[in-house]
């Protein structure tokens, strides 16, 4: 998969996609039904198939103080693009630029001369251009005028519910991470560089693999069964594992992060990139008058979510 994080003065190769496009929080069932419909009109017209998406988020950019919402990280989502076989990842800028272009502006001169794609799908609720003035009809309308055809896809509901970015925050917010995964069609993920600790985990007999969860949308503090892939470096691969979300109540205070305990592991990760899969939910976050009180608890935890994932299907 390319990556291409600019609209102006692509390579032939890099144009004339079949594109989904949206901001894809989470890349979920709904996302994928989306990018689908794109994947079809690649094949049938022999292009590549194309996502088209914005970094920052725009409401990151619009409200930069509002509370963290997102699911996933630039990294995670391309990952997760590059797992569904995207070709063309356009990673297009959230600026002051484009953000000041009007609809027309956007349609003609981004997706038509900049990207020169054949064919763009859209959510039934998608809108664009400076103010949220165009809608699915008006880029219809303005894709005829610049070379692209386009399709819209009606939202995704399953059971009668419709799958949303917001029901799947308030899944893993209520701490259930299982009922995240049936509506993302993947398990909830975060990823990122592994960071230097006060290694308080490895003088306890649990050294952890510590990341930031910074601007992005937490889900409930507590401890997880996990399972974790090293994406790079000596030990890449796929682990189980047991990790904490939350602020360390027993150590003081301190800024949320996530502890990942790799199982049956033994290396140095600082330095580089993991995926870590929420399972399931073991318990909510503890303040303990003790370590050994603390171990204890860890011991327990690390025993269900061994017994946990032990009936969990390798990837």
């Amino acid at each position: 998969m390319r990556r291409i994080r600019f609209w102006t003065g692509l390579k032939t190769d890099d144009r004339g996609a079949s594109v989904a496009i949206g901001n894809f929080d989470g890349v979920h069932l709904g996302h994928q039904h989306v990018i689908d419909i794109a994947r079809r009109h690649a094949r049938d017209s022999g292009a590549p198939l194309g996502i088209v998406t914005f970094e920052p988020h725009p409401r990151e950019y619009f409200a930069p103080k509002a509370p963290p919402f997102r699911l996933m990280n630039a990294e995670t989502r391309a990952h997760r693009f590059e797992k569904l076989g995207v070709d063309l990842l356009y990673e297009l800028p959230f600026d002051a630029i484009l953000s000041s272009l009007s609809a027309e502006e956007f349609a003609g001169d981004v997706l038509g001369a900049g990207l020169g794609i054949r064919h763009a799908v859209v959510g039934a609720d998608f809108r664009f251009g400076r103010g949220r003035d165009g809608d699915v009809e008006k880029l219809r309308s303005l894709g005829r005028k610049a070379g692209f055809e386009v399709t819209v896809a009606d939202l995704l509901h399953v059971d009668g519910l419709e799958i949303s970015s917001t029901a799947i925050r308030k899944a893993l917010s209520d701490g259930r991470p299982r009922e995240a995964a049936a509506m993302l069609g993947h398990w909830h993920r975060i990823d990122g560089e592994v960071l230097g600790g006060d290694r308080r985990g490895r003088e306890l007999g649990y050294p952890t693999a510590n990341m930031s969860i910074m601007r992005l949308h937490p889900p409930r503090f507590g401890i997880y069964a996990v399972r974790v892939e090293v994406l790079t470096g000596p030990h890449r691969g796929c682990y189980d594992g047991a990790a904490s979300i939350g602020v360390r109540p027993t150590f003081g205070e301190n800024a949320p992060n996530l502890e990942t305990f790799l199982f049956d592991f033994s290396g140095e990760l600082y330095g580089e990139q993991l995926s870590v899969a929420f399972i399931e939910y073991l318990r909510p976050e503890m303040k303990f008058d003790n370590l050994g009180d603390l171990v204890a608890q860890m011991d327990e935890d690390c025993a269900r979510a061994r017994e946990i994932l032990a009936g969990l299907e390798r990837p």
